[in-house]
């Protein structure tokens, strides 16, 4: 079975053609982080105009790399949310036309369902299993009973994970996006500031106040004229944040006796969360990370995701569906 895959939910325009859920013929993606680099963060209304410029054109490279034709596509699936409403918008409307055109069956994903599904392309998925999504606008901890059997166990209060490694980057002065760069400059320093460890009720998360820490350390340093160590206090609010995220995710694994842990969504490809899962992982239960070129928002992720649910849930069969910037992820 081939499926086409569309993401347009952020700022980044892709398309893939994947084959019976595991072999990528092509992921191509269109990144606008150079765009929205000089305005520290995405914008919504310049994002989605990007997305009408460049969905065309990705569309037929992505046909072109897989050396297939439209006619040969079995499925579309295209990410319906959650995202930025106009980002979203551009990529319904571009799988429905597509879809409508060719006589191909469409199936809405929840963006955090592909970021999950990532895993399936190079792993086997294994039930029950606890996944951990981590991204700019989610962090949450799931219980997968089955193939789209989720019940949330937890979700963060405040700010997700990435949006406080974006948000900390730019009181430190480092580039948007801030992720990559808070992981390179910790690996370089040491754990010497003293940040607080933000443990709240059960499964949940909050990383407000310790984003709020981290700001208030910096300008308290810099009041008294003593010099910010970027490397530590990357470094300090790294070990802060991977603690409380591996932690919560093993004592649930524990609890729940799964058979695998799935680390998801675009910071797990933070290579100092990726270090701390395995260090820790006392109980030797398989922690699956999808590689770097998947973690971040890309089409596979949706096409592969969209095979399973076209297997599994004939109800999300619909040219009917549209575009939802709050789409919840069902819980089942």
């Amino acid at each position: 079975m081939l499926v086409l895959g569309v993401e347009s939910s952020c700022d980044e325009t892709s398309v893939a053609v994947v084959r019976d859920g595991k072999e990528v013929l092509s992921n191509v993606i269109l990144s606008q982080i150079d765009i929205h680099k000089k305005f520290g963060g995405v914008v919504p209304e310049v994002a989605s105009r990007h997305h009408v410029y460049q969905v065309a054109m990705v569309f037929d490279e992505a046909f072109k790399k897989a050396l297939v034709k439209p006619e040969d596509i079995d499925v579309v699936a295209v990410t319906e949310g959650p995202g930025l409403i106009g980002s979203l918008l551009v990529g319904v409307n571009a799988a429905k036309t597509f879809a409508l055109v060719f006589d191909k069956p469409l199936i809405g994903v929840h963006h955090l369902a592909g970021h999950i599904y990532a895993n399936a392309i190079e792993h086997e998925m294994k039930f029950p299993a606890i996944a951990l999504l981590v991204s700019g606008g989610n962090t949450e901890l799931i219980y997968m009973r089955d193939h789209f059997k989720f019940e949330i166990l937890g979700e963060t209060h405040d700010d997700a994970v990435g949006e406080s490694y974006d948000k900390v980057a730019r009181v430190v002065g480092l580039p948007y996006p801030g992720g990559p760069a808070v992981d390179k400059l910790a690996h370089e320093g040491k754990v010497t500031y003293n940040l607080p460890k933000p443990y709240v009720d059960g499964y949940n998360f909050s990383f407000s106040g310790l984003k709020s820490a981290v700001i208030n350390l910096n300008h308290n340093l810099e009041q008294r004229h003593e010099e910010v160590n970027k490397e530590d206090l990357c470094a300090s609010f790294q070990d802060s944040v991977s603690e409380v995220l591996v932690n919560k995710t093993f004592k649930a694994a524990r609890e729940y006796k799964v058979k695998q842990i799935i680390v998801a969504g675009g910071v797990s490809a933070n290579k100092g969360l990726k270090e701390r899962f395995m260090a820790e992982n006392k109980d030797g239960f398989e922690i699956c990370i999808p590689s770097i070129r998947y973690c971040t928002d890309n089409a596979a992720m949706i096409a592969v995701a969209g095979y399973y649910q076209w297997q599994l849930c004939p109800e999300k069969r619909s040219l009917d569906m549209n575009a939802d910037s709050s789409l919840e992820l069902e819980s089942k």
